[in-house]
């Protein structure tokens, strides 16, 4: 009667973890390959590198990371989908294409006449 008690109240126990909030290792490991498929098919949406992809995102699984950016290259391919630029540049842009890119900024424009008339002077020390 005694281990027929415990043994219930372990089951009990073991099933309720997922109330508890503790997940398996099973899900963990799930949960990181979504995540590094949905990382490399934003990537690849986004027009980056593989390499660039995975220099942006240190800590994602790289086999889920280029499964996501397969899947996404080949989607894109099949219905034609131009890749959407990133607004904002990562810590990991390449510099080159960043200043390819970008247009040069404008200078200020200057009254005529007055080129040397505002000139700051320095401070005596």
């Amino acid at each position: 009667m005694r281990s027929a008690l415990l043994a219930t109240l372990l089951l009990a126990t073991l099933a309720g973890c997922d109330m508890l909030g503790i997940d398996s290792p099973e899900k963990i490991a799930a949960a990181r390959d979504a995540d590094g498929r949905a990382i490399g098919g934003a990537c690849r949406h986004a027009g980056r590198a593989i390499e660039d992809c995975y220099a942006l995102n240190k800590k994602a699984d790289r086999a889920a990371v280029f499964a996501g950016w397969r899947d996404m290259n080949d989607y894109m391919r099949e219905n034609k989908i131009d890749e959407v630029r990133p607004q904002i540049a990562g810590a990991a842009a390449t510099p080159a294409k960043a200043a390819d890119d970008e247009e040069p900024a404008p200078e200020k424009a200057k009254p005529k006449g007055e080129a040397g008339k505002h000139k700051v002077k320095p401070r005596d020390a």
